[in-house]
């Protein structure tokens, strides 16, 4: 089912990566496009978090959140959906939430590179912190709610991003962590201001499904250089 992957990226790295395995957190707008781009981009190993289930506030951007799927666990509605796209994946389904003193469960085998689309600083702050001790790369999404324009996102270091209000308490807690350096994928478009007041967060499918689908872009090829 690689064929047209391969005369872009080489068979070679269509084999490498089949070989790979990604952990990715948070199944939402961002990370559901993310582990769909993986997996149609042909990493072969995948290991899907997150303890939600759909709900229709999530059918206008999350990929996998349909009439059918309202009230199912988004673990498992995703894994299905990536074994009807390529059945021959293997899938780690944990159905639990990321926290700090439980964080060593998901690395029970090798991983290769994490992907953190979640919304949660203290669950990102220990992954992190996790993954820069165990030298296992990792990008990080900041905030796309209240945006519009995908065209302003940007991959770049923690400590270079601006205007995000997400960023601002990641930076500081990120740094109380002793934490370096991270990858993150993230906006420069300043939040818009809601209609009627409300304190939202608001959002179409655009930027969260573009940031998700920029962060595997991203892990590919880092992990086909690396090949």
């Amino acid at each position: 089912m690689f064929r047209r992957n391969a005369l872009v990226i080489g068979s070679g790295a269509v084999d490498a990566l089949s070989r790979k395995r990604v952990l990715v957190f948070g199944l939402g707008g961002v990370g559901g496009a993310a582990v769909e781009a993986l997996a149609r981009s042909g990493v072969g190993r995948l290991g899907i978090i997150d303890d939600d289930i759909f709900e229709s506030s999530n059918r206008n951007r999350q990929l996998a959140a349909l009439e059918s799927t309202l009230g199912e666990s988004k673990v498992r509605v995703t894994a299905n959906r990536l074994r009807d796209i390529n059945p021959q994946i293997e899938l780690t389904l944990f159905e639990q939430k990321l926290t700090g003193d439980r964080i060593e469960e998901f690395f029970a085998e090798p991983v290769d590179y994490v992907v953190d689309a979640i919304d949660d600083i203290p669950g990102k702050v220990a992954l992190a912190s996790f993954c820069q001790r165990r030298g296992i790369p990792l990008i990080a999404s900041l905030g796309t709610g209240n945006r519009l324009d995908p065209g302003c996102l940007e991959i770049t270091d923690i400590y270079r991003t601006h205007t995000d209000p997400l960023a601002r308490k990641f930076r500081k807690a990120l740094k109380e962590a002793a934490v370096s350096s991270l990858e993150v994928v993230y906006s420069r478009e300043k939040p818009v201001k809601l209609e009627g007041g409300h304190r939202g967060p608001g959002s179409l499918i655009f930027v969260p499904a573009s940031a998700g689908i920029l962060m595997a872009y991203q892990v590919v090829v880092r992990l086909i250089a690396v090949h």
